[in-house]
């Protein structure tokens, strides 16, 4: 007994060493704010931290890293919190939040924009539209930037731009060992390589630094709504008017029942949204009047949006503490065979709380070349994902299961690879089961070779893991 209570007292001081240290705040259970400094956007992770540390500085990472070598505690690293996995929070050990540190520099000459590991989307999203330049990022304004950037980033400029990480210039990180190491092109390219892709395995991303594009001061934004009668017709049609589709429009299609608020009553709806870049308004229009004469949707909103607004116009479907379980499937078909499936399933969701996503890949982000970074599939043409919102703690087997099963229905069209930000927690499925999975073979063995090279004793395993080679025992 009196080992365990050793062991107690040795803990308690090292944490109040760390407090000592920090620049920001610990927060222990009991402290007022405990419950809100454990909480994750995935109100189904409900873990209890020793302790939180909020950093108040980058210097924060590495004092931090110190205390988890010194006492064993393990460590989850968050920055938005979004992860639908709840990989931002762990159970006895010690979370390390960046979500204070949110500083966004742009430089408007070279279109180069430097990101602190805790910014949001929208917190980019303000910094770079007085500037006429948007970073290919997300959909939902409350995402953070380092898990979206570090596991790919599919959002509305995707076919323009590419994924987040295929925008990155260079990214610093803090390994276990505490080195900082400047990751790019052309220093520790093969670090770099892995971090485009690879999560946080490898250490704490400390900053980023994107090269923006170009954006119109008012894109062309839309979406064209239809009915459930008419959803096949217009699937189709959609499936018809995209290989042609110039990079400039970025489309994803929808299946969700909306919450009150937006006002379309309790029906399913099948969403085409879209977003156009181009400089020609006309020209997106005429696109769109392709699909609209061989499926005229039942309502439509088309017109100049604004960047901000548009990036966070469907953040209230999602406010934290939804309960979420995804999962996601690539694939490149899009025919009679694939549309009675898809409709088959979608056609269940009568209930708010769950929706189904399509997004049309191809155009810049088809253009990388597949071995150009650690994402797991260039070459399909669409990629499918199923996530759950819902509110009601009763309903997450039902919902858990009805993703698992559209995940199964789809798996005769998927290609290879899965894509880590749409993956849920798995529980039961090995480790390196689950990276195998996602990377295929060739990718997940490169990985492992950086794991065995920056963490060898995978300190950063609170992630979709890419385990080392001979992880040491327990």
């Amino acid at each position: 007994m009196s080992t365990v209570h050793d062991n107690a007292r040795e803990l308690q001081q090292a944490l109040h060493e760390l407090r000592g240290k920090l620049s920001g705040s610990l927060i222990e259970p009991g402290d007022p704010l405990y419950d809100d400094a454990r909480a994750v956007w995935n109100g189904m992770v409900d873990l209890r931290p020793r302790a939180v540390v909020r950093a108040g500085a980058l210097t924060d990472i590495e004092v931090v890293l110190d205390a988890v070598q010194r006492t064993g505690l393990a460590l989850a690293v968050r920055g938005g919190g979004h992860n639908v996995a709840g990989h931002g929070t762990v159970d006895g050990g010690l979370v390390l939040d960046l979500g204070p540190m949110k500083r966004v520099q742009v430089d408007a000459g070279s279109r180069l924009v430097t990101v602190e590991p805790g910014a949001t989307l929208a917190d980019v999203d303000r910094a770079t539209a007085p500037y006429n330049l948007a970073v290919p990022l997300g959909v939902i304004s409350g995402t953070g930037v380092a898990g979206l950037t570090l596991g790919g980033g599919v959002g509305w400029l995707t076919r323009t731009g590419g994924l987040s990480l295929d925008n990155l210039e260079s990214v610093d990180v803090v390994t276990a060992a505490g080195e900082h190491l400047h990751a790019s092109g052309q220093e520790n390219p093969e670090l770099f390589w892995g971090l485009r892709g690879g999560g946080g395995n490898f250490g704490v991303a400390s900053s980023f630094t994107f090269r923006a594009r170009p954006l119109p001061a008012a894109p062309l934004g839309g979406n064209l709504f239809y009915r459930r009668k008419h959803w096949r017709n217009a699937l189709l049609a959609f499936a018809a008017w995209t290989p042609t589709l110039p990079e400039e429009m970025n489309p994803i299609v929808s299946f969700l029942v909306f919450p009150p608020e937006f006002g379309m009553g309790g029906d399913p709806w099948m969403i085409l949204g879209f977003m156009w870049v181009g400089e020609d308004h006309q020209a997106g229009l005429d696109r769109v009047g392709q699909l609209t004469a061989a499926a005229p949707p039942d309502e439509q909103e088309v017109g100049p949006a604004s960047w901000l607004d548009w990036q966070s116009a469907m953040d209230s479907v999602f406010p934290k503490g939804s309960r979420g379980y995804w999962k996601n499937v690539s694939f490149s078909r899009l025919d009679e065979e694939t549309v009675d499936v898809l409709l088959g399933f979608a056609s269940e969701v009568t209930w708010e709380g769950t929706g189904i996503d399509i997004h049309h890949m191809e155009g810049a982000f088809g253009r990388v070349p597949e071995d150009a970074t650690a994402f797991p599939n260039r070459s399909a043409r669409y990629w499918l994902n199923v996530y759950g919102f819902w509110r009601d703690r009763s309903e997450d087997d039902r919902l858990t299961a009805f993703a698992r099963k559209a995940y199964a229905l789809m798996q005769p069209f998927a290609e290879h690879g899965e894509y880590v930000n749409f993956l849920g927690a798995e529980v039961g499925l090995k480790e390196a089961d689950a990276a195998r999975a996602a990377y295929g073979p060739e990718k997940f063995q490169r990985l492992v070779a950086l794991k065995d090279r920056y963490d060898p004793h995978n300190v950063f395993r609170l992630n979709h893991n890419i385990p080392p080679t001979q992880p040491p025992p327990g």
